[in-house]
């Protein structure tokens, strides 16, 4: 270890910054977020500073720097573009054992600025030792995705409550109290905004002798069309504290990857006459595992409330009183056709966008052919592949001209990811000769036309 990483107190401490330019500025801001009283010296300013010298947060020495400049400063920043200057500031500082940074020199400082992710009172820090700064900045970041922004929200319920809890438990029965309160239901009400409901339960678990965290909880998450990196921040953290995850056909490999390794899987994959597990019995599966003490994550692809039965299953959680929540994901429709190239909705094309369900009974689709044979209106398919000969000759024959482009995306986003498209009067040739396999979207409307000129993403053959 090429340092020793610490937190240094500077709240009312003076502290020296040399040199006005951008640099200068952003430490001079970090420094000031920190609760120093800061001085900047160097001949001028730049505009950074302007808004910080008219609220007079900083004091400005307009003068070259010297040796003794560094006396009675609890720490010094070097940031000027002349080494010399950086230098004799380090020198100086280093005369008087006062911490030290020159910024992009680490051979001459005493100590380093690591990248910072920031969730007041929590703080994470990432240093590379001066080897990469733009390496610990992509790590940062990485990490700003991992932590939520209510996380300092919690940090200042556990502080509020911290002695109260030390008073009461031993060392590791407070550490196990704190796994679980940190982890669980309270911290889900801090992250959607509900602090003194938080604050309740905090306050209802500690007085409670039984001290039970025992009520599970069900959580609905959309995991979007396929590729890991559409998930929200949310589905992300609920995914990494699981203790079961319940998930679908459509969960791709590389999401499901991303589980807590210890969670205990359970496919409910559904395809075209072939469930692995009835809609009720996963209703029911649900309710059984909340009522184990469980986090349970029910994982599905694309948005559990736009063709993916999730309100169903969260009926059947209100009605048996088992506590829930649903995080949305990038719902199929919108995540392919943005890979796929083809805006759903374009000024001079398509005003409007219907998602249908393309799932057929017994050989016919009950459609309002009608209302989606609209011009200037973009119509998408979800599970339409069986369906896309019917689908095409309706379509035509209630308005809709043969020539109206089409396009069907096999499993959009993905490395794997198709595209195949056509007219209403072709395409279902076109799918045939192609031997594509579900999960696929069809998209119906003038939009298709913008593709050759739109698209981005172009897997690896």
């Amino acid at each position: 270890m090429d340092f020793l990483p610490i937190f240094l107190d500077i709240r009312e401490q003076p502290c020296l910054v040399v040199g006005g330019g951008e640099v200068a500025a952003r430490k001079c801001a970090l420094l000031l977020r920190a609760g120093a009283r800061v001085t900047i010296q160097a001949p001028a300013l730049g505009r950074a500073f302007d808004a910080d010298l008219a609220a007079a947060r900083i004091a400005h020495r307009a003068s070259s720097f010297h040796d003794e400049d560094a006396a009675g400063y609890a720490l010094v920043i070097a940031a000027t573009n002349d080494d010399a200057v950086n230098r004799a500031v380090a020198v100086a500082a280093r005369a008087r054992h006062i911490p030290v940074n020159v910024v992009d020199q680490p051979a001459l400082c005493s100590f380093i600025m690591p990248s910072i992710v920031e969730r007041a009172p929590l703080i994470v820090a990432v240093s590379s030792g001066g080897a990469s700064p733009v390496l610990a900045r992509l790590l940062r970041a990485r990490l700003e995705s991992l932590v939520p922004a209510g996380y300092g929200r919690l940090a200042e319920l556990a502080a509020a409550f911290r002695d109260r809890v030390k008073a009461r438990f031993k060392p590791a029965e407070r550490r196990r109290f704190w796994e679980r309160a940190l982890q669980g239901p309270i911290a889900e009400l801090v992250f959607s905004g509900r602090d003194e409901e938080a604050r309740k339960a905090l306050q209802e678990t500690l007085g409670d002798t039984r001290l039970a965290f025992s009520g599970g909880e069900v959580s609905l998450v959309g995991a979007g069309p396929g590729d890991p990196d559409l998930l929200t921040f949310r589905a992300l953290r609920l995914m990494q504290q699981a203790d079961v995850v319940v998930y679908d056909r459509l969960v791709s490999q590389p999401v499901l990857n991303l589980v807590r390794l210890e969670a205990e899987r359970i496919y409910a994959g559904k395809e075209r006459a072939k469930h692995a597990l009835p809609q009720e019995d996963i209703n029911h599966l649900l309710v059984r595992l909340a009522r184990e003490g469980k986090r349970v994550v029910r994982l599905k692809g694309g948005d559990p409330f736009i063709f993916g039965r999730g309100g169903e299953e969260i009926d059947t959680l209100a009605a048996e009183g088992i506590p829930f929540q649903v995080v949305p994901g990038i719902t199929a429709a919108a995540g392919c056709a943005s890979y796929a190239g083809i805006p759903l909705t374009h000024r001079d094309y398509a005003q409007s966008v219907v998602f249908v369900t393309g799932h057929m009974q017994d050989g016919t689709m009950n459609l309002n052919w009608r209302s989606l044979a609209q011009p200037r209106q973009t119509v998408v398919f979800y599970m339409g592949l069986v369906g896309i000969e019917v689908l095409c000759r309706e379509l035509t024959a209630h308005g809709l001209p043969a020539a109206t482009p089409a396009a069907l995306i096999q499993q959009g986003t993905t490395p794997q990811q198709r595209v195949l498209t056509g007219t209403l009067e072709s395409l279902p040739a076109i799918v045939r000769e192609s031997g594509v396999k579900a999960p696929t979207l069809i998209i119906i409307g003038e939009v298709v036309r913008l593709r050759e000129r739109l698209k981005w993403f172009e897997p690896a053959a």
